[in-house]
């Protein structure tokens, strides 16, 4: 059986070094065999805003690339997410769309008399691909990567993504042209290892 892979690009570019890191991803895939798709966050037609929240109780409308991208989730085994931190997380764009698509009844589930949900998108697994424009070692070392605290226990894990991992990238200002190939072929690598 072959493995689904869907690829996300969270970078409101795609002419950014988040895409060409999501090309070398898809490049490693297509050595395996497995089927490749990808969702341009930035060609959707949506509101990034959740009106309201929850706060209706109504089922929320979703424009169709939303329903569209929802079904690409449920079909895919294994999902790689590329984006730049930027201010401490991701773009408004991208926080937007998660928003938008890890819905109750989708994503998770609530069941009266339990404190946690049920998680919906369990037996998924999820890879991370962030650029900074920090270095690295600031982003762990003073940062503590809690951007990746809160989408590993509060995002992602939340509905049952399992494993997260995450790829660091930085500092981008400061990196060569040699850094940056290696960097893809590190990506690349990945690829071929499906995760």
């Amino acid at each position: 059986m072959k493995t689904n892979i869907l690829l996300i690009l969270g970078h409101p570019s795609q002419n950014s070094f988040c895409n060409a890191l999501l090309n070398a991803y898809k490049k490693g895939v297509e050595r395996t065999g497995a089927i490749c798709k990808t969702i341009y966050i930035s060609e959707l037609d949506f509101d990034v805003n959740l009106a309201d929240g929850y706060k209706t109780g109504e089922k929320l409308q979703l424009e169709d690339d939303l329903v569209e991208a929802q079904k690409l989730i449920l079909w895919a085994d294994h999902v790689v997410l590329a984006f730049p931190n930027w201010w401490g997380f991701m773009p408004a764009i991208t926080k937007g769309f998660i928003d938008r698509i890890l819905l109750p009844d989708f994503a998770f589930k609530h069941h009266s008399g339990k404190i946690f949900p049920e998680k919906l998108l369990k037996g998924k697994s999820l890879r991370l691909l962030v650029t900074m424009d920090t270095p690295k070692w600031w982003f762990y070392l003073i940062y503590r990567a809690s951007q990746y605290q809160i989408l590993k226990n509060i995002v992602f894990g939340y509905v049952g993504f399992n494993p997260i991992q995450f790829s660091t990238f930085g500092f981008m200002r400061k990196s060569t042209d040699e850094q940056r190939s290696k960097w893809l072929k590190k990506v690349e690598q990945l690829g071929t290892q499906l995760k």
